[in-house]
Formats: structure tokens, sequence, C-alpha cells
């Protein structure tokens, strides 16, 4: 296979390998029930008039399965704490006794378990789109190249089944992740 082939399936792989890693982050912030203290990561406080992720400010442990416990190094910045947390779309309402804050997270009801799996299942899909456009692209660029280098179709065949093989391995990545994220929600 040509060196400029090579490079762009090299481009193409890690393309793919980002579109995957991000839905497994996204799904690390999705709440199945259980106590992550992962959920906290995009909540930004109001610190001295700057924005500061929550998790530079405190020591955020999981006592219990569905309890996290804040722990804030400075103890003043409670009440914007409590404010951005119960700003943010995780729907668990702070409980602050002066010293820590606790979310204790409901268990889940079955609609909302359902809502979930929805939710989860449009985060894959929306993944496998962005996949399928990433070989696309790469089809075109390669597409392109035969025009202006003038290689031979079987380059261009080998190339594309190339392609379609990543494409499968990352497709099938994104389902199995999909899968494992369905069966931790669905789970009593």
């Amino acid at each position: 296979m040509l060196p400029e082939l090579e490079e762009e399936l090299l481009v193409l792989e890690e393309k793919l390998e980002k579109a995957v890693d991000h839905l497994s982050a996204e799904y690390v912030t999705v709440r199945a029930g259980r106590a992550n203290p992962k959920i906290l990561d995009n909540i930004v406080v109001d610190y001295y008039g700057s924005p500061t992720p929550l998790k530079q400010m405190a020591n955020i442990t999981v006592p219990e399965a569905r309890m996290l416990v804040i722990n804030l190094f400075d103890k003043s910045a409670t009440k914007e704490v409590v404010k951005a947390i119960a700003a943010s779309d995780i729907g668990i309402n702070p409980t602050d006794d002066g010293k820590v804050i606790r979310l204790v997270f409901p268990q889940l009801t079955e609609e909302r378990r359902k809502e979930l799996v929805k939710q989860v299942k449009k985060m894959s899909e929306d993944c496998k789109v962005v996949l399928r456009n990433e070989r696309r692209d790469a089809l075109d660029k390669a597409k392109k190249l035969k025009k202006d280098m003038n290689f031979s179709e079987d380059e261009l065949a080998s190339f594309e089944k190339d392609v379609q093989k990543y494409l499968d391995k990352y497709i099938d990545g994104a389902e199995d992740l999909y899968k494992a994220k369905e069966k931790e929600i669905l789970e009593i």
C-alpha cells in the first residue's frame, strides 16, 4: 500500500478511537443508580470570581454505594458549591451539614431506567454516525489522492477494505460499550 494511504489509515484509526473514547467518557457521566464521582466532573463553581472545577476544590469520596461525600478544602465555598450542584443537570439535591456536602442517589424507577437506556442508545448512535462520517472523509481523501497521484483501482479497493475493517472494529466497540452501560442501568 502507498505510504500516503497508510498515513491516512493511521489518521483514521486515531479519529475513530477518539470518537469511541468520547462515548466512553460520556457514559461515565450518566447516572445509573450508583454513586460515581465522575458525575461531578462537569460541575464548575464560581470560586472567588473565577470558574473552578469542583474536583479541584474538594475531596470526593463514595462511602456507600449510593452516596457521594464532598469534603471541601475551603469550607467558605460551601454555599457556592451547593448552588452549582443544585443548578447542574445531575438531578440530585445536595445536603450540607456545615462540614461536608452529601449527595444521596435515589433508587431509579423503572421509567427513569428506560429513559436512561434511550439516552445512552442515542449517544451510541451519535457515535456511530461520527464513525461513519470519518469513514466517508477518509474515502473521499483517498479518491482525491487517486486523481492526484494516479494509483491503481486495486490499491484504492484495498484501502477501502482496510477502512471498513477499522470502522467495523470501532462500531463493535461502541456497541459493546452501549450493551455494558445498558446492563448497568437496568441492573437493580
